[in-house]
């Protein structure tokens, strides 16, 4: 395990209402900063995920090189190393959990870059899936802070075919018996097993399954991927922090807030940095229809598809160096503009 450092934010109001009387910053840093500030990288989390369940493409030759820039990796509120339900002291737990929003976490993650290491500019902000929502956020409530801006397998406003991915899986968790009263009163092992086998079954595409690709990357069966790849992912996480972060991706959306007032169109057109957005043909809940329409609206914007049966982890290729080099070569290009 890589320990993170924390960055101590203080007392934070949160864009819903809800007041943390300490909330903190888990974040991890690789590479070295420039004297001139002027190769900074913002590597945000995605779903249920730590900084070194994501720091496997950090490194010389991969698609993000630590001897060229100083990545930051912040970890989102809600998974359980930042400020999140699993950690929270009381009045918060016991069914009384903040919403953590990605407005909250942008704000987070802006002053720990300027009171921590004096960056005002980010050089490249790259995200996959709640990263790549969390990179959309960046863009649009501080386009003068973002040069580039990589997104991957995202959104910018949960669609609605999404929410009704997030309702399963939400309304799964919940059905446990340990769900009384709003919390989990033990660990929720069973609703946790299940949660991840619907899981998978939207993460990867019809066409991953067909032709048994878990059998290339180490697996002996279905069932053992089920169980290990899947099962064993989520079971590392508390239940709280898993329901945290389904309405943190629920409630997505650039344009919700003051500076907006809802209007996507508005929030998408403000994003001025150089971007390529990039869907996986087949990831089943952010679909390349979706992102297409959005990149549309942006004035600045690639959209460049990953082509791959790999589904939504086609934009998080650690066992599929074909995708992964794909990624690579778009963020040296972009890099290079």
């Amino acid at each position: 395990m890589s320990e993170p450092e924390i960055f101590e934010l203080g007392q934070v109001t949160l864009q819903r209402g809800l007041t943390l009387p300490r909330a903190f910053l888990a974040y991890k840093t690789y590479g070295t900063l420039a004297a001139d500030k002027s190769n900074a990288v913002l590597y945000p989390t995605s779903y249920g995920a730590h900084h070194t369940d994501i720091d496997w493409l950090i490194g010389a030759g991969r698609i993000l090189d630590p001897t060229r820039h100083f990545i930051v990796t912040p970890n989102q509120f809600g998974n359980g190393l930042s400020s999140s339900p699993s950690n929270l002291p009381e009045p918060y737990g016991l069914g009384r959990n903040p919403h953590f929003s990605h407005w909250d976490n942008v704000h987070a993650q802006k002053r720990l870059l300027e009171e921590k290491f004096g960056i005002t500019k980010l050089k490249l902000i790259y995200g996959w899936s709640m990263g790549g929502q969390q990179a959309l956020h960046w863009g649009a409530i501080f386009p003068d802070k973002v040069e580039r801006l990589c997104a991957l397998c995202t959104s910018a406003r949960t669609s609605p075919h999404n929410k009704v991915f997030l309702e399963g899986i939400r309304a799964t968790l919940t059905a446990d018996g340990a769900w009384r009263d709003g919390r989990f009163t033990e660990r929720p092992v069973q609703a946790i097993r299940a949660f991840a086998r619907v899981y998978a079954g939207w993460a990867m595409s019809q066409a991953f399954y067909r032709a048994r690709l878990w059998e290339t990357i180490g697996f002996a069966s279905l069932e053992d991927f089920l169980v290990r790849a899947w099962e064993g992912n989520f079971l590392r996480r508390q239940g709280e922090d898993l329901l945290s972060m389904i309405e943190t991706w629920y409630h997505s959306d650039i344009s919700d807030n003051a500076i907006y007032g809802g209007d996507l169109g508005k929030a998408l057109g403000s994003i001025s940095a150089h971007s390529v957005i990039m869907p996986s043909t087949t990831d089943l809940y952010f679909t390349p229809e979706d992102s297409e329409a959005e990149t549309r609206q942006m004035p600045n914007a690639e959209f460049r598809p990953i082509r791959s049966i790999w589904g939504h982890r086609a934009g998080n290729p650690i066992q599929n160096p074909h995708d992964e080099a794909f990624i690579r070569t778009a963020v040296e290009e972009l890099l290079a503009r």
